[in-house]
């Protein structure tokens, strides 16, 4: 990590939860804006072929809360495996 980012880092951590959110989204989209057509297109793709899924009854939805839960256990077990 450069200097710059520890630095800038270490300003954001002074920001409340809401500041520090709003950054990082402002972050996040303005990293939108870097994405080559084909990655676009291969999101749009993607999104139609979860779609087609969703619709044919070959996947079902799970709740938000129910997949951070799943994801927050893997991360678990992988910071225990390493």
């Amino acid at each position: 990590m450069s200097e710059a980012v520890m630095h800038l880092l270490e300003e954001a951590e002074q920001l409340s939860a809401p500041e520090r959110a709003e950054l990082a989204d402002r972050i996040v989209e303005s990293l939108a804006y870097e994405i080559s057509p084909e990655l676009q297109q291969a999101q749009i793709n993607e999104v139609r072929r979860r779609i087609y899924e969703l619709e044919a009854g070959t996947v079902g939805l799970v709740a938000g809360s129910e997949a951070l839960a799943q994801v927050r256990q893997l991360l678990n077990v992988a910071r225990e495996a390493s």
